[in-house]
């Protein structure tokens, strides 16, 4: 599991943004784009990624990616969520929603990870310290992509949730293919990263995510939040388009 700053393939520039913000969002102030996260304005966002550089993909100021700012987008007017009274598990904290998600209140919000150290509890998300039926809401955001035993860790999942609580799973998933592609022979790191888009990947998923995830128990919805926003806001925002796997624990 990993925290974003971990997957930043340039961690001097997460670092000069995280010590200088006030300066940073001062310099790219503009109105072209908005982080709904916060509500800041810029007049352009970073490039970002490992194969291919995605412009106006970085939010300088928040470090929010497109995910990040669909996922707010998502959560904050497709539900109620962020304002119901709830048990949260946020697996590998991102910083752009770590002290946001830690000032509520109303919130008993628990961050684990093996390495991370936003962590609450270090934890294997294959073998969970947490008891079954303990939390209403998991965020797991690009992390199932780097673990070999995705079952194990999907059932993990499943287990802690409680009965009707909701997990949103967002992976890189490749909407052209019907099946996840997964290759344990391939170990080397440029090869992983030619093959899977990441180092650290270890498959490509495919349209059977969903399937993957209901095999376990779930019971999923493939959200789309581009047919409820309009065109305008989907280019503000600097989204791109991609649906959000929700998973429920019947």
């Amino acid at each position: 599991m990993k925290t974003l700053i971990n997957l930043v393939p340039r961690p001097w520039l997460i670092q000069l943004s995280i010590w200088f913000r006030p300066l940073i969002k001062l310099y790219f102030k503009g109105n072209n784009f908005i982080d709904p996260i916060d509500g800041s304005s810029y007049r352009k966002f970073l490039p970002y990624g490992y194969q291919h550089l995605r412009e106006n993909a970085l939010c300088p100021g928040t470090l929010s990616l497109e995910r990040h700012r669909l996922l707010w987008l998502y959560l904050n007017n497709e539900t109620s969520l962020l304002n119901d009274e709830i048990d949260v598990l946020h697996v590998a904290p991102e910083q752009v929603f770590y002290k946001k998600f830690r000032s509520f209140k109303h919130w008993n919000y628990t961050t684990t990870d093996l390495y991370s150290p936003l962590a609450d509890v270090k934890a294997d998300l294959c073998d969970l310290p947490f008891d079954d039926n303990a939390f209403d809401l998991v965020l797991c955001n690009h992390v199932l992509e780097h673990i070999t035993n995705d079952k194990k860790a999907m059932e993990e999942l499943y287990r802690i949730l409680k009965p009707g609580g909701t997990a949103i799973l967002q992976v890189p998933l490749d909407e052209s293919r019907e099946h996840t592609f997964e290759d344990d022979s391939i170990v080397d790191q440029e090869e992983r990263t030619r093959v899977f888009g990441q180092y650290d990947h270890v498959r490509v998923y495919g349209k059977d995510y969903y399937k993957r995830l209901e095999g376990v128990g779930f019971s999923t919805t493939a959200f789309d939040l581009q047919a409820k926003i309009s065109e305008k806001d989907f280019v503000k925002y600097a989204l791109q388009k991609e649906r959000i796997p929700i998973a429920v624990k019947n």
